[in-house]
């Protein structure tokens, strides 16, 4: 199956008004598919009716909290994709409301699993997992082979999530696999603030005129994927059998230190600065130090590679959200 096999396909996508989902559902649109978009629409978590104001009229939007099994059971009949991408995505907002995180990041996603099971066993679902789950890497690059020590609350409730859908997959034939993505960015990612990747502030920053903020001393390394790459391995990997009970990362064969990522964001062409400032105590806590993934593997078997590369994909972000920024922020606050 390819991806253009979505054509008249059933498509759920949960957090369908968030970042990634929402710019799933615009591609999926464009292949012909039937989507139905879940979000609870709860301001901390960063669903946005803009996001979609260009296919507003080509989606089904319903708002409903993914922690609400009765809605989800309803949801899941009939659909032939489930592309699951509601979570909490703050590691910080993790450790201060750690229930919270459990609800939606363990808890729901087992009744998301068990509504398959009980009224659609012959769905596909793509479950959104993180690389924050490997904890501070023992080698460079990671492969899905690295040892699991999740530093915080959230890579422990995410990996919750990723094995309720192996093991639902294993024990019950229910199509699932798991991709653990790297730091992603592009437009309709959360800006007011923080808690969905540092990027979103440092784009907010700089189109204030206010300096990007590095902590530490700007050498930690990263890797990065635009969106729309994240988008092409979503959907390579609902449309492949291959990947059925498989984990995936994500990456980039760019791997650039932070100090040296904000100086090619001032460097777009759009004024700014930026300043190294100490580490936050309860972010150094939890911080991860040097990180970017292996993903040969996805490469090997579903012919995933990444196309944008770092500093056009900045680009456009930027551009984004000078053009958008009054749907995003409220700049008097």
């Amino acid at each position: 199956m390819s991806i253009h096999s979505y054509k008249n396909k059933k498509v759920l996508i949960t957090g369908g008004l968030g970042f990634i989902g929402s710019n799933l559902a615009r591609r999926l649109v464009g292949l012909g598919a039937q989507v139905t978009l879940v979000d609870s629409l709860v301001p901390v978590y960063g669903g946005n009716l803009f996001n979609i104001s260009d296919i507003r009229n080509s989606v089904a939007c319903n708002i409903s909290d993914v922690r609400d099994p009765h809605a989800i059971t309803y949801l899941v009949q009939g659909q032939d994709f489930l592309f699951n991408l509601a979570g909490q995505t703050s590691h910080m907002d993790s450790m201060t409301s750690p229930r919270e995180d459990l609800e939606i990041n363990a808890a729901a996603q087992l009744s998301i699993v068990e509504a398959c099971r009980a009224v659609n066993p012959n769905i596909k679902l793509v479950f959104a997992s993180t690389r924050q789950i490997y904890g501070k890497p023992d080698y460079l690059p990671v492969d899905e082979l690295h040892p699991i020590r999740p530093v915080d609350v959230n890579g422990i409730n995410k990996l919750a999530g990723e094995w309720y859908h192996l093991l639902y997959n294993n024990v019950y034939g229910i199509r699932a696999c798991v991709l653990r993505l790297t730091n992603t960015y592009g437009p309709a990612m959360r800006v007011k603030d923080a808690r969905q990747t540092f990027l979103g502030i440092w784009v907010r920053s700089l189109i204030e005129g206010a300096p990007i903020k590095v902590f530490g001393d700007g050498k930690q390394l990263r890797d990065f994927n635009y969106v729309d790459d994240c988008v092409d391995a979503m959907l390579l990997a609902g449309a492949s059998d291959i990947a059925n009970g498989k984990v995936y990362n994500l990456g980039s064969k760019e791997v650039i230190n932070l100090g040296d990522l904000a100086a090619m964001t001032v460097g777009l062409g759009y004024g700014g600065q930026y300043e190294l400032v100490p580490f936050p105590a309860e972010r150094k806590a939890i911080d991860i130090g040097d990180y970017y993934s292996d993903f040969s593997l996805i490469s090997r078997e579903l012919g995933w590679e990444p196309s944008v590369g770092l500093e056009e994909g900045l680009k456009k972000t930027v551009e984004y959200y000078m053009a958008n920024n009054q749907h995003y922020w409220d700049a008097s606050k």
